[in-house]
């Protein structure tokens, strides 16, 4: 992991054509503005982890529902 100090209004860039900025520092808390191309998609990492998850399931759901299909085409 690489770690780096930023004040407010600093950047990195990742990448080509991606920017995490500083935008603000307030009780802890850290703003920063992402700017990227349309086509790539930015997550908060928990609902990142929850879309996995619901793939994951619905996943394992189409498998089941084809197996009930295979069984009542026999």
């Amino acid at each position: 992991m690489l770690v780096l100090t930023r004040k407010v209004d600093e950047s990195i860039i990742l990448g080509k054509n991606i920017e995490v900025k500083v935008l603000g520092i307030d009780e802890g808390k850290i703003k920063i503005g992402i700017s990227a191309p349309k086509d790539v998609e930015i997550y908060r990492k928990e609902i990142y982890l929850e879309i996995q998850e619901e793939n994951k399931e619905a996943s394992t759901h189409k498998q089941n529902i084809d197996q009930l299909k295979d069984l009542f085409k026999k």
